[in-house]
């Protein structure tokens, strides 16, 4: 039994038409339209989500667990020894890689905390790169390669460490303790 596109319907019952509610009580969904007496949830505009009508609510009944590493994070932009060659193929960098050069040529953006290189890939040429980390396969990658891979200094720690004191050991609440004696 064929069917031709112009006779295809859905079966008796498939689809409904929305309920049309408020339209007189001979409907059944008159008056009220469905939604009981009075009250906040009988107004228009009405989203109470996660309000449990007064008793403390689970986000706070549940206890805060783990540990957030977002104040001590380091923020690297990070490009493997694999793009390195596929930039030197594309002739966009020559023999010295750092931070800056990368940034001018817009393959990273950015960061922080600085550079971070890292060891996926093949490195065929010679490069003098800077950054501020290097992965171990990295830096064999490119010594390997006939490069140098120079270590820079560290930044300054940003966030909540940049208020430890001059040794960096004492926490902020030792801290004030320390500067009222």
């Amino acid at each position: 039994m064929a069917f031709a596109l112009n006779e295809i319907k859905d079966k008796r019952a498939a689809t409904h038409s929305k309920m049309r509610v408020g339209r007189g009580i001979g409907s059944g969904k008159g008056k009220t339209a469905g939604r009981g007496h009075k009250g906040q949830k009988s107004r228009s505009g009405v989203s109470i989500t996660w309000f449990e009508g007064g008793q403390t609510p689970l986000y706070r009944r549940l206890p805060k667990r783990g540990f957030n590493n977002y104040f001590f994070a380091k923020d690297y932009a990070a490009i493997n020894v694999g793009d390195l060659q596929k930039l030197v193929d594309a002739k966009k960098i020559k023999d010295k890689v750092d931070f800056a050069t990368l940034l001018k040529i817009k393959v990273v953006r950015g960061a922080k905390d600085g550079l971070k290189i890292l060891g996926r890939g093949e490195l065929k040429a010679a490069l003098k790169v800077e950054a501020e980390v290097f992965s171990a396969t990295a830096k064999a990658a490119i010594e390997k390669a006939g490069g140098t891979a120079k270590a820079l200094k560290k930044p300054a720690p940003t966030g909540r460490k940049a208020k430890l004191n001059k040794e960096g050991k004492l926490s902020r609440g030792e801290k004030k303790k320390a500067t009222k004696k």
